[in-house]
This record gives structure tokens, sequence and C-alpha cells, in this order.
């Protein structure tokens, strides 16, 4: 939607503030982008760093060569920013293609790790109660199409049960009883949100988060994985993985004057916390 006010045409969306518009490539005077909470244009430091890593760090950053080098300094650089934005360590970031790659690798290791888990339990000598079912998913009903879509063909395949829990009509905020009560024996995983994408509301993911630590210390319990897609809450709120408590949280570059891929910050990846590769190879 557009309205003509003064010559100036407004594309209907996100506010926007003089920085924003003197950093838009070719923006035309006549026109307005607002629909920052969609994606954001590219800081001119941003498109020089590009620029700059495609010229010189083009080599493989496994090798030892001087091309290959520097990639793998420029990569370890990244890493390190990205996990000062966010509180943790940089062995704990993990990039990807995008949001949608980090969340769906997240649903992809809860499942795995339940089954690990599961027949771990039904070959240990002590007292368990086995694999009860199949893994189950709870999320939200607002949740970004990426864990929507993911869960209903975890669902719709007999992969998985899944919770979708309905936020309040009143405040648009899921509560943490509603949560807690939807949890099961076979609960792998719980995905909320940090804020949402539609509405700006920012979920109770720390108070969940306390809730189910508290379920996962019981003896004989198979952990609960923690999620929450960050993508729209950085670069707008301080986030900080340590104080909210979670296993996983996404990241999405594009949403915050960078470049189109992702990341995953993993607390221990594959130590305190399993991380499952969906593809396998490299080179």
């Amino acid at each position: 939607m557009a309205s003509k006010s003064d010559d100036i045409t407004l594309v209907m969306g996100q506010t926007f503030t003089d920085h924003d518009l003197h950093h838009i490539p070719d923006m035309n005077v006549d026109r307005i982008y607002m629909d920052y909470n969609a994606t954001t244009p590219l800081e001119p430091e941003v498109v020089q760093a590009v620029s700059d890593a495609l010229r010189d760090a083009w080599g493989n950053p496994s090798s030892n060569y001087v091309a290959g080098a520097t990639a793998k300094s420029i990569i370890s650089q990244s890493r390190q920013s990205v996990a000062r934005m966010v509180g943790g360590k940089s062995e704990d970031i993990v990039f990807t293609s995008g949001g949608t790659e980090a969340n769906n690798l997240v649903l992809h290791t809860a499942l795995e790790h339940f089954k690990k888990s599961c027949r771990a339990a039904e070959q240990s000598e002590g007292p368990t109660n086995g694999c009860p079912g199949l893994p189950h998913i709870v999320t939200t009903n607002v949740e970004h199409d990426s864990i929507k879509l993911t869960a209903e063909h975890f669902l719709a395949d007999g992969k998985a049960d899944v919770t979708f829990v309905p936020v309040s009509k009143v405040t648009a905020r899921v509560d943490v009883e509603d949560i807690i009560a939807a949890i099961r024996p076979n609960t792998c995983l719980i995905s909320v949100m940090l804020a949402n994408n539609e509405t700006g509301v920012i979920m109770p993911v720390q108070e969940i988060c306390q809730r189910v630590d508290l379920l996962n210390k019981q003896p004989e319990r198979l952990r609960i994985l923690l999620h929450t897609d960050a993508a729209q809450a950085l670069g707008k709120i301080s986030v900080e993985v340590q104080e909210l408590g979670v296993d996983y949280l996404t990241i999405v570059g594009h949403k915050f004057y960078g470049p189109r891929i992702g990341a995953l910050y993993v607390n221990g990846p594959g130590r305190r916390t399993p991380l499952y590769p969906m593809l396998f190879g490299g080179g």
C-alpha cells in the first residue's frame, strides 16, 4: 500500500530514520522504502567487505595457501563478531545459507537426537521408559513458515507429533503455562520465536527456558531442546543467549543491514548440545 503526501511516496512498512534513507542504493527521492522488517539494504561497509572478500579471499579456507588462509581468517573473525553480538563463544556459531536452513537444522537435529536417545535408553541396563512414541515438538501458531511448514511436514509424514500453541487473542503473546501444559513425555523440542515478525510482540522465551530447565533435571526424562528464532529481534533489542537460556538461536543477516546469509548459535555444538548435519560431504 502506498500514499502520496508532499510529493513523497510512502511504502507502508516499518518506520525509517535519516540513517536508513541515506544508505539505500539508488534511492529515488520520490520513494521511501519502509519494509525493513522484511529485509534491509546492505550497509556500504558490508558491500565493501563482501567485495574485498570476493577479490582477495576466494580460496578454500581448509587449504594452507595464501588465499585459503585469508578466507579462513575472515571466517574466524566473522564468527567471533557474531558470537559477541549474542553473548556466545565463537565455536558456538554455525554459518548457514539463511534463517530457513538454520531453523530446519534445529528441527532435524531434535528428531535425530530423540531417536538416538531412545535407542541408548533401550540398550541401557538401568530402569527406562524406552522410546515413548514419536518425537513431539511444541511451538506456537505464529512462527515463521520455516518452522511452521517444516513442523507440519514432519507431522504429515508421520515423523513427529506437533503441538501449535495458540497465542493470546488479546496480547498476541504465548502464555508460558500453555507451553508447559503442552509438554509430553516424548517432547524433544520447544521452539518459540523471540520477536514476532508481524506484531513485534516479544515472547517470554527466558521464562519458558527457566521452566523447562527444571523439567530437564528430572533423572529419567528425555532432554527437551530449546530454540528461539531471533531473526526479528537482533538489531532492535538486546539479545543475550546466556540470559535467555536457549540451546539454539537463529540469526538472519539481512534483517539488520547484513548480507543474505544466516547463522545458528548452538550452545556447545556436539558437546553440550546436539547438532546433526542435513548435508554430508565437503571440499
